[in-house]
């Protein structure tokens, strides 16, 4: 018998760490005296599928999920990971990716951590979202966690879902006329596409503006251009920089004749996209 004071910390930090129940892990540090990876050899000898083991796998493969609330004012994309593709597309794995969006959208964390701190009911159990990941990853006998993780907020917000949840998207428009629905989709499906960096050019950061026109005037200096004409011939390429790369200052997909801009304002006068989320798995 241990003469060593198995505390409930420790008793929980084992349970972190392998994901097996509590009087399983009271009863492996009572039987190896606290001595916690001799616990977890004791667990592992007993049959107890434990996480520990996992941690240092590669979980590249998952899905991702994008949901919108009730009021369709907040959107929000989880990528949940683990080791194969074979899991990814496990129906059990994949609900529990919905739970977990789920209790996402509903209470709107700030970072993962507050989305790991979050109440779930699963496998009949109430817990914390980070005890079942930990619980999963015993059970399925994978490595898992979520990765990723946006929330999106506005007057309508649409979610989208590309590739057999490979790709999620979250568009925020600034009304909600009739049609919305639709042409949030398509402009959903647009980023999906061609994955701008930002809503318009007033969202591209400084630092990659700087970079385009040292890239654009180096060029256009190797190509024989008098210097004077450099400055000009360099916001000209600017320009064409943010037509490619922003959202609304594309060509919209489905009709190239007109811009992102251009086709939501023939849904409605000043509508517009406020922000967009965009999450490829593994990216």
């Amino acid at each position: 018998m241990s003469t060593v004071q198995i505390s409930a910390a420790d008793v929980n930090k084992l349970r972190q760490q392998t994901g097996a129940g509590m009087m399983d892990c009271k009863k492996a540090l009572t039987e190896t005296n606290g001595d916690f990876e001799a616990a977890i050899d004791f667990l592992r000898k007993k049959g107890a599928k434990v996480a520990a083991s996992r941690q240092d796998r590669e979980s590249n493969e998952g899905v991702v999920i994008s949901r919108t609330s009730a009021d369709g004012k907040t959107g929000v994309i989880i990528e949940l990971n683990c080791e194969t593709d074979f899991v990814a597309k496990n129906a059990e794995f994949i609900a529990f990716a919905n739970e977990i969006a789920n209790k996402a959208v509903e209470n709107k964390p700030a970072t993962i951590e507050e989305l790991y701190a979050l109440s779930i009911d699963t496998d009949n159990t109430t817990t914390t979202i980070g005890e079942a990941v930990i619980d999963k990853t015993g059970k399925i006998g994978e490595k898992i966690g979520v990765s990723k993780y946006e929330v999106v907020e506005g007057d309508k917000v649409i979610a989208y879902i590309h590739g057999n949840f490979r790709l999620g998207v979250l568009v925020a428009l600034n009304a909600n006329p009739a049609g919305a629905d639709e042409a949030g989709k398509d402009v959903a499906m647009q980023i999906a596409a061609m994955n701008p960096i930002a809503v318009d050019k007033d969202g591209v950061d400084a630092t990659t503006v700087e970079r385009e026109l040292e890239i654009a005037k180096d060029q256009i200096r190797a190509e024989g251009k008098p210097e004077e004409m450099v400055e000009k011939i360099s916001q000209g390429k600017l320009n064409k920089f943010y037509k490619d790369s922003t959202l609304l200052n594309q060509e919209f997909v489905k009709d190239p004749s007109k811009s992102v801009a251009q086709f939501l304002s023939t849904v409605e006068k000043g509508l517009t996209v406020t922000a967009f989320k965009r999450v490829a798995l593994g990216a």
